[in-house]
């Protein structure tokens, strides 16, 4: 428990920590910026407003098609409602820049529609990540179909509302109406200064709160989560304390709001590449159980025919395939005497021999309970005599010192060799005829290697 606090506490700093290093180097950028460019184009907000959109369109879509894969999740839902509705209040927002393409015309432009818009925008990601942060602690817990639709249908009507709201207070309502900036002069109105930004840097700071406590920052996801959060934190600070929404302190605003959302996609990307490796890394794994025999890990009977018959496909007199079965002596007496338990690790140690004694080129198989095979590609029968006769020679001599246990007794195993050079042979009559000398050498006396004639 002690330990568990301990590393909370240290991740609680370590996030601290580079929110502080992280703003502290996008605040010197933009000192620097401002150094370079006195006086900021009409042309930055409503630009920096389209990347916005897009970048809050893509997470939109990562969230929920991550949700389509993992119903689980039902938080994800809450993030691409969050995220969706930001994008189409930014649509108002470029509304309210008509001629934003035309540089000479930007005299057309209603600031207070696009406090509005950017209002509703922070009221809805809040609400929403609040919900999501909420449903992430419901997420081991099964939920009915219909629980599924209810939170999901009330996270779109809520997105709706919202959205409809903005909308409707933003000029296109003669019932509904709000000033939070004078088109004329381009100054806060008290409303939103002494009330509404502290009402939402309040929220935030909830929303950090209840995000920090509920998701420990416990991995990425929920490191950009929280960033995000402290970002949105900064920039409605940065709004409060400038009176202008054409002064620098606007301009800083949406660029840490750029910097923030470029983040989370980092994030996502990160996610999706660890997903894909994860998935990678299972699939292969996947993959070895399949063509792995499960005791000694040699591969099975079907990928060692499979491979076969890849390679007598190009059989020729200059590129022999040759085949070596073996049997081991007398097993079904270790396995009497000794035990299954004790059987088996002697076939897993003639396995490892097995392994050791190839080229990663050929194959090594168990085809049967102490029967075993080796494919070699590209090697005449003399030389495949040689490969089996040095493992012969190997095995009988280890006891149970040598083998560090595995091998209660001395043990010693029967070959044979068969020589494939013409692409007419089938697999089968490889290992039959491989076998037929393996069994020449068990009737003539064991512990031997016998060459297909």
């Amino acid at each position: 428990m002690l330990a568990n606090r301990r590393s909370l506490k240290s991740r609680y700093i370590a996030f601290c920590l580079g929110c502080i290093v992280v703003i502290g180097i996008l605040q010197t950028l933009f000192l620097k910026l401002v150094e370079w460019v006195p006086s900021f184009s009409p042309l930055l907000f409503p630009t920096l407003t389209i990347f916005l959109l897009v970048f809050h369109l893509f997470i939109a879509c990562f969230m929920a098609m991550k949700y389509w894969c993992d119903r689980k999740r039902l938080y994800l839902v809450a993030f691409a409602f969050a995220f969706a509705g930001s994008a189409l209040l930014m649509v108002g927002t470029l509304s309210s820049f008509p001629a934003w393409l035309d540089l000479y015309q930007f005299n057309v432009v209603n600031y207070n529609d696009a406090m509005i818009y950017y209002m509703f925008r922070h009221l809805i990601m809040a609400v929403l990540i609040i919900v999501a942060a909420i449903l992430y602690t419901m997420r081991n817990s099964p939920l009915s179909r219909l629980a599924h639709i209810a939170i999901v249908s009330g996270e779109f009507l809520f997105t709706v509302c919202a959205v409809g709201l903005a909308w409707f207070y933003s000029s296109h309502s003669q019932l509904l109406s709000i000033d939070l900036v004078d088109n004329e002069t381009r100054q806060f109105m008290v409303l939103w200064s002494q009330f509404i930004n502290i009402a939402l840097i309040a929220l935030w700071v909830v929303t950090l709160a209840t995000l920090m406590f509920i998701t420990r920052v416990r991995n990425l996801f929920w490191v950009g989560g929280n960033f995000l959060c402290v970002c949105y934190i900064v920039t409605l600070s940065m709004l409060l304390m400038g009176g202008h929404a054409e002064g620098i302190s606007w301009y800083r605003a949406r660029l840490f709001e750029t910097a923030a959302t470029l983040l989370i996609i980092f994030v996502l990307l990160y996610d999706v590449f660890r997903l894909y490796r994860d998935s990678h890394v299972k699939y292969q794994q996947s993959y070895q159980n399949s063509i792995r025999d499960p005791l000694t890990r040699l591969y099975n009977r079907s990928y060692f025919y499979e491979s076969l018959k890849q390679a007598l496909d190009i059989a020729k007199p200059s590129r022999p395939v040759s085949v070596i079965v073996s049997d081991l002596d007398r097993f079904k007496r270790i396995n009497d005497t000794y035990g299954h338990l004790q059987g088996d690790k002697v076939l897993q140690f003639v396995a490892n021999l097995l392994m050791d004694s190839v080229r990663p080129q050929d194959i090594a198989a168990r085809i049967g309970g102490e029967e075993f095979v080796l494919m070699l590609a590209n090697t005449s029968s003399d030389a495949a005599y040689q490969v089996a006769e040095r493992i012969r020679l190997n095995l009988s001599s280890f006891d149970n010192t040598s083998s560090g246990g595995q091998l209660p007794e001395p043990i010693t195993i029967s070959m044979g060799v068969f020589t494939a050079t013409s692409a007419a042979v089938a697999a089968e009559t490889c290992v039959e005829n491989a076998d037929k000398a393996m069994y020449e050498a068990k009737e003539t006396g064991r512990n031997r290697v016998v060459v297909f004639k």
